[in-house]
């Protein structure tokens, strides 16, 4: 489409086409072998369960900027991309579609990756990963079985999430609110046998180098902290002496445990099935149970609900006294959580009081107050605060900060307890009962047991699809194969069966960034000396959504790995960025299932890619979420319509100037104020980039664009120094344009290559301005200086001022309020 300016066709469509041949020509975006200044830049990759759309254009683009500028500041670049291709977005996009997987997938991949090639995303293609290729997968087996041979890859039979709308298991991190991550169907308890990995073998790990992020922001780190949830106290050995059991119960106010009277017991507990063959109470307690798991969690935890339970007949033992405690089965608390046990102190915690008051179960003060008396028969409330211990033998008249430490001790020394810190975190549930998935490389035998797949027979490869129902039926499609399940031992030959569940798709993506290294190697999943070369990551671009799933996952991974001596990092990513999500015009978040997506292509077809970046870059700052407009694209397209204007008509001076000090004196007043405008200009886009406001580094470049005078640019004697530096500045904006004018005003084969423009700090300041100068308050007369001035260089001057200085000498100075650029206020008395 051709765009008439003034008398000038401004063919967007053939400056593209052009500029892109010449980068592939130049392999721009190939990445260096021997890099001696390296940064590494990822973008998440895609789910390809579709073409992409201007959420992912958004992403994408931010990358793309930061390479550009990287570039031509001299960096060598690995810049990468690739398919988070299995897992259930592409399955259900597959099965919505009667598709199958593979084939749907696949083509979305090859429509995906040709819409970035035509944007020009600078992502080197050699390092293209599709996490659904066995090349890839046989890796991520690999990854499985050195977390089994390191005893941190595990099978367990326990409750579990369940979308019984998608069929497949959940882990913790993937259900929000009580709803599944993927269709916000309600998620519900069920017990089966599933493969995790021990992730809490790294928690104190992973919670301490939280502190090694520095770049990442503070809300996802704040988010990991709590997810991660170190409690420090005690763990106590109630007896529980009808079975012949101990109790173990997590404390962090073992200075209450002479007020303990009763103990709840998750509803989902491995003990309950014990408690069913000895309690008199067995029917209400299977009839409760059967109601609980019904329930989300969510609900059961919320403190809006009044919370409620049934007696199993039983009673435990507390050892610190060897009184009776009833011994509860209460939905509140959660068998993930601590022991899936806790004990009720109803005089000192509010959710035990109200359950006591409810059940008339006996509460007992042992804390009083260092203020007021706290005595059972006026308590309407739990008393929650530290204070002195009472009614608790010979500890009473101890604070609780020093009960906690004698009592712990006194427990360790008995046999029965001991100091103990325990977190929020679970293991990382692994099974998944679809198809589209990386097959677990185990084998069981009924004479060897659990046999993991010998290293040189991976991969396990995924059946064909064309011979699989992969329709969700709560078990696995896999089940159902026989010539995948049934296999030789590999160690005894005889008859055995495969897993037949598949891994959850964040095992695929906790050691992406590691394949992309080399994705080509068949021999290794990753070089250790391209690791050495490029980890860690410096900087990741993605959303804040992944803060408890990926960005915990892939931080455990690289962890262990480096512990396996196969790394030298232990943490995967230097700098982290969240993006903000692209809303429709009424604030929905944009998604195919929706149908109200966006289409890159149809926009860089009306208005070109320069134009679609600016726009996307211009409606608010990348971390801020947008409310597309397709009005808003009409200033960028009027944005470079000008510059285009301005530029074609200018010709370069033949003899390049370089303005020193004494050529910037030769200057008459108008080039100096043009040269003054460029290097302010440089500086404040620099910043911007710097910071990650991109939308306010395209405001500068408009705003500089409207001070220039384009009569008086084409007879400037500075005009190589504005147009070559203004240029460069908008390159990583808008790169085509940029690169047009490239080829005319520099020598360098592209634009990529020249140098980002320097500025000079004194060149960068305003005219001079005015100072009001006050004392306390009043103005008391005025300085000029020169803009951005500090306030030492300003209280001097003021010094100076006859009428100032004598209310100085006169009084002491308390304190001195500067406001840069228009006052000095000295408060004196």
């Amino acid at each position: 489409m051709n765009n008439v300016i003034g008398v000038i066709m401004y063919n967007y469509k053939d400056i593209e086409n052009k500029q892109k041949d010449k980068w592939n020509r130049l392999r721009l975006y190939d990445t260096p072998e021997r890099p001696d200044r390296k940064y590494y830049l990822m973008e998440m990759y895609a789910y390809p369960s579709g073409d992409i759309h201007i959420g992912h254009f958004r992403n994408y683009t931010l990358g793309d900027v930061l390479w550009r500028y990287l570039k031509m500041n001299g960096y060598d670049l690995l810049h990468p991309f690739g398919w988070d291709a299995f897992g259930l977005p592409a399955e259900e996009a597959a099965i919505k579609r009667g598709e199958s997987p593979s084939a749907w997938t696949m083509k979305n991949i090859k429509r995906s990756r040709e819409t970035l090639q035509r944007l020009g995303i600078s992502y080197d293609w050699e390092r293209e990963v599709i996490t659904c290729q066995p090349d890839y997968y046989k890796w991520t087996q690999w990854i499985f079985l050195q977390l089994y041979k390191k005893g941190l890859a595990y099978k367990d039979r326990s409750y579990v999430n369940w979308c019984a709308n998608c069929n497949t298991v959940l882990a913790n991190e993937q259900v929000h609110d009580g709803k599944c991550w993927r269709c916000e169907s309600e998620v519900e308890k069920r017990e089966l046998e599933q493969w995790y990995f021990r992730i809490t073998e790294y928690a104190e790990r992973l919670l301490n180098d939280i502190e090694k992020l520095e770049n990442w922001p503070e809300a996802i780190k704040n988010i990991q902290k709590n997810w991660i949830g170190r409690s420090e106290g005690a763990m106590v050995n109630f007896r529980l002496d009808d079975l012949g059991l101990d109790l173990p119960i997590f404390t962090t106010r073992l200075d209450t445990i002479f007020g303990v009277t009763f103990m709840a017991i998750a509803p989902e507990h491995k003990l309950i099935p014990e408690i069913l063959k000895i309690s008199p109470h067995a029917e209400q307690i299977r009839e409760y149970v059967r109601k609980a798991l019904m329930k989300p969690e969510t609900e059961r935890t919320s403190d809006e609900r009044e919370k409620d339970g049934v007696f199993t007949g039983l009673y435990a033992i507390n050892p610190f006294d060897g009184s009776r405690i009833q011994i509860w089965v209460a939905d509140y608390v959660l068998a993930a959580y601590g022991t899936g046990m806790v004990m009720a102190v109803p005089a000192h915690d509010q959710r035990d009081f109200e359950f006591a008051k409810k059940y008339n179960i006996p509460i007992n003060v042992v804390i009083d107050s260092p203020d007021r008396a706290i005595n059972n028969d006026c308590l309407n409330e739990a008393y929650t605060e530290y204070g002195i211990m009472i009614n608790s033998g010979e500890f009473s008249g101890l604070s609780s900060e020093k009960g906690m430490k004698t009592l712990v001790e006194h427990a360790r020394k008995n046999g029965f307890g001991e100091a103990s810190v325990v977190y929020r975190l679970r293991d990382w549930l692994i099974s998944r009962q679809r198809y589209w998935g990386a097959p677990i490389p185990v084998i069981y035998c009924d004479s060897c047991g659990v046999v993991p797949v010998p290293e040189k027979e991976l991969p396990v490869l995924l059946p064909d699809d064309s011979k699989v129902d992969f329709l969700p039926k709560g078990r696995s499609p896999l089940e159902e194969v026989p010539e995948f399940v049934n296999v030789p031992c590999p160690l005894c030959g005889k008859p055995a069966r495969r897993d037949v569940d598949t891994m959850d798709t964040y095992v695929c993506s906790s050691w992406y960034h590691l394949r992309y290294l080399n994705p080509k190697d068949d021999d290794f999943a990753f070089s250790s000396e391209e690791a050495k070369k490029w980890l860690p990551v410096d900087f990741y671009i993605g959303g804040a959504e992944h803060a408890t799933s990926h960005l915990l996952y892939f931080r455990f991974i690289t962890k262990v790995l480096k512990d396996l001596g196969y790394l030298e990092v232990d943490e995967p990513v230097r700098g982290l960025f969240n993006h903000g999500m692209v809303l429709d015009g009424h604030g929905e978040k944009m998604s195919k299932s929706r149908g109200n997506v966006v289409s890159p292509v149809r926009l860089i077809e009306e208005i070109g890619i320069d134009a679609a970046r600016i726009s996307i870059l211009f409606f608010a700052p990348p971390g801020r979420e947008i409310l597309w407009n397709e009005e808003g694209t009409k200033g960028a397209t009027r944005f470079l319509k000008r510059i285009y204007t301005l530029i074609e008509n200018i010709e370069p001076n033949q003899n390049e100037v370089i303005i020193d000090e004494d050529g910037y004196a030769a200057l008459n007043e108008e080039d100096k104020e043009l040269f003054k405008l460029t290097h302010r200009l440089i500086k404040r886009v620099d910043r911007d980039i710097h910071e990650m406001q991109f939308n306010t580094a395209i405001a500068a470049l408009m705003e500089a664009l409207n001070d220039i005078d384009p009569e008086h640019l084409k007879v400037s004697s500075v005009k190589n120094f504005v147009v070559k530096a203004f240029l460069r500045l908008l390159n990583p904006f808008a790169p085509y344009l940029a690169e047009y004018f490239g080829e005319k005003w520099f020598s360098e084969e592209t634009i990529l290559h020249a140098e980002w423009p320097s500025f000079n700090e004194k060149y960068t300041r305003f005219k001079d301005v005015t100072i009001a100068l006050q004392i306390n308050g009043k103005l008391r007369g005025t300085i000029d200086m020169v803009s951005d001035s500090t306030q030492e260089e300003a209280v001097a001057l003021a010094r100076e001022v006859e009428n100032i200085n004598r209310y100085l000498e006169q009084g002491e100075i308390k304190k001195i309020i500067w406001v840069p650029n228009k006052l000095l206020n000295f408060v004196v008395r």
